[in-house]
């Protein structure tokens, strides 16, 4: 058996009071490709860390191999006081070590070494500290939302340098496509235990549910249990004084277990609040042409028309000019040249990718409020501050906390709250991925598949786009954009390959048509099975889980109707029903009437479920 390189045992972290972790492990071996997931605040970059050797745990042990080199990409790098993006690559190397290969991979991110750090980007920030972990070539990288403000080609590099790599790894991503590609193990961070799965990624949320559904069942048989010794306990402790004392220290030892388990962290509850019904049209566009002073074009010769319902996403690397298109269609900023014709009653409502309109002194009821009073309006509700923020899983006293002390997934999740609660029927979502955990991705997803409006986003998540976007916007270079159907992985069957050269993924899709032509079974893999540098198939062949949850239920709901059917079919061939209760008999027939149309649309939703099912598997 190969000895571990990393070996945490036991691992107990308590802060503030709370207990975060409580018997965490984690081993990884020479090879392994690791994935840590787990909710926003589950304590799994406070592992990475601990992991790191950067934070000392209350009680465990960490083990190291003596010799192994460990790195570690941070949410946010420390420069530490480098004067140029070259000596901060450079101090990732020892004295007898050429540090050639670190710059080599900041020349191919697209920098030159001579930059200073001050002035970088969220981008260019994170390209220089890939460069600093990578560079030495470590035995172990741990990499803490490593795609975070990367551009597709630069997720696409890095993807591929890091299936190539020897290095072990383990990641902690929000993005699905790029766990699926790369990890071949998952710990679940759940309630302060990791939870192993010897699989990657793409089979990691069956599993999951599985695991939380026998859960509640092992939990509701132990309340009915504790029901039941509670009820003997009323009669009186008597007879066989040994057996009934045992009975009541198992009593005692179930509310003990009660009381100690920790339940799982609920969902956040995402709701828009929609205004009025903007017109049909929303945005026509004719021959717009932007560029900034002494600067190339962003946008050139530009027409294209934006309906009410459609859900369009920009697609290109950083510094196409994403953003800016965002706000020349939104009339934010005036073209140099063409003309915008804008739809009736729009309510238009932006979700800043910077997150710059957040004061840092700001209290969050100050955020949502403008500091005005204590309530907000959803939906035409009003909800008092702490109850919406409950929604977003923020506890009550954190109302009045200011927005400093919140980390980055919880600033994510109060812009989402922010935007959310202002009437809109037009949505422009700039980057809302960045740090948001993958249930909340889940549930973003099918708010905006919901959504009545109209939906304008900038995304880097290839699987989210897939899930989302009815249509997707390409840069081709010099200011050109093309649109094209269906979502990102739409785009890469049908883009040009010098579109795809710019996202970085013209190798990549050779590489797949190629093993198309070669294995006629391999259109069929699933998406992230096998090679990790194929291009999946588009995001589709998964029930949605407000269809699966139909799914579940439907049936006891059909089966409740039939029964509710046949009582009142039973009460009403009473000849004298009529004759005795006229009233009832009216009551009756008219609820009769509207259980057997219920029943005919449930059955046949749920039918078109099924067939959804079983075309999608197969």
């Amino acid at each position: 058996m190969v000895a571990p390189l990393l070996k945490l045992d036991d691992i107990h972290l308590t802060f503030g009071g709370t207990p975060l972790l409580t018997g965490a492990d984690l081993q990884v071996n020479p090879g392994d490709r690791i994935c840590l997931v787990g909710r926003n605040g589950s304590g799994k970059s406070t592992l990475m860390k601990i992991a790191a050797d950067l934070v000392e745990p209350d009680r465990g042990e960490r083990f190291l191999q003596p010799g192994i080199h460990v790195a570690y990409l941070a949410q946010e790098p420390n420069f530490g006081g480098a004067k140029t993006v070259g000596d901060y690559v450079d101090t990732a190397f020892s004295e007898t070590e050429d540090p050639y290969q670190g710059r080599r991979i900041l020349e191919t991110l697209g920098l030159t070494g001579e930059e200073d750090p001050s002035t970088l980007s969220g981008g260019e920030g994170r390209r220089a500290a890939i460069a600093h972990t990578l560079g030495p070539k470590p035995d172990i990288v741990l990499l803490d939302e490593p795609t975070n403000h990367l551009d597709l080609p630069t997720i696409s590099w890095l993807e591929s340098y890091l299936a190539d790599t020897r290095s072990a790894m383990v990641l902690i991503s929000h993005d699905r496509r790029f766990l699926n590609a790369l990890s071949q193990r998952t710990v679940w961070i759940d309630r302060g235990v990791a939870r192993e799965l010897n699989k990657g990624f793409q089979a990691f949320e069956p599993w999951r549910d599985d695991v939380l559904d026998a859960e509640a069942e092992a939990s509701h048989k132990r309340d009915r249990k504790i029901a039941r010794e509670e009820s003997w306990m009323q009669g009186g402790v008597s007879g066989r004084r040994k057996r009934n004392m045992r009975r009541v220290g198992e009593l005692q030892a179930l509310r003990q277990e009660k009381r100690e388990a920790r339940a799982a962290v609920g969902s956040v509850r995402l709701e828009a609040t929609e205004a009025q019904t903007s017109g049909k049209l929303v945005v026509e566009a004719d021959n717009l042409d932007f560029r900034y002073p002494d600067g190339p074009h962003v946008i050139q010769d530009l027409s294209m028309r934006m309906m009410r319902g459609d859900r369009v996403g920009l697609i290109g690397p950083n510094g196409a000019g994403k953003t800016t298109l965002l706000k020349v269609l939104i009339g934010e900023m005036e073209p140099d040249t063409g003309t915008l014709r804008f739809g009736a009653n729009l309510e238009t409502v932006w979700l800043d990718q910077k997150r710059e309109t957040l004061s840092e002194t700001a209290t969050l009821t100050d955020v949502l409020t403008g500091g005005r009073g204590d309530t907000v309006f959803v939906n035409g509700r009003s909800r008092h501050v702490a109850s919406y923020l409950k929604d977003f899983l923020f506890l009550p006293e954190q109302a009045r906390s200011p927005v400093k002390v919140l980390s980055g997934g919880e600033r994510a999740r109060l812009m989402l709250a922010k935007a959310l609660c202002q009437p809109s029927n037009l949505l422009v979502l700039d980057e809302p991925t960045n740090d948001l955990d993958l249930e909340t991705l889940d549930l973003l997803q099918e708010l905006l598949s919901d959504y009545t409006g109209t939906l304008l986003l900038v995304s880097h998540d290839r699987d989210f786009i897939d899930r989302v976007c009815t249509s997707v916007m390409v840069t081709e270079g010099q200011g050109k954009w093309r649109e094209y159907p269906g979502g990102f992985s739409d785009m890469v069957s049908q883009a040009s390959p010098d579109a795809l050269t710019l996202l970085g993924l013209a190798d990549k899709d050779k590489r797949s048509r190629a093993g198309n032509k070669k294995s006629p079974k391999a259109s069929n893999a699933k998406p992230g099975v096998g090679d990790p540098n194929s291009t999946p198939a588009r995001h589709v062949a998964k029930l949605s889980y407000k269809e699966k949850y139909a799914l579940e239920t439907l049936p006891k709901e059909i089966a409740q109707l039939e029964a509710l059917i046949a009582s009142l079919e039973t009460e009403l061939g009473d000849p004298n029903l009529f004759s005795k209760k006229p009233e009832r008999f009216q009551v009756a027939s008219k609820a009769l009437t509207e259980a057997q149309n219920k029943l005919a649309e449930a059955e046949t939703r749920w039918l078109e479920l099924e067939m959804r099912r079983e075309e999608l598997e197969g």
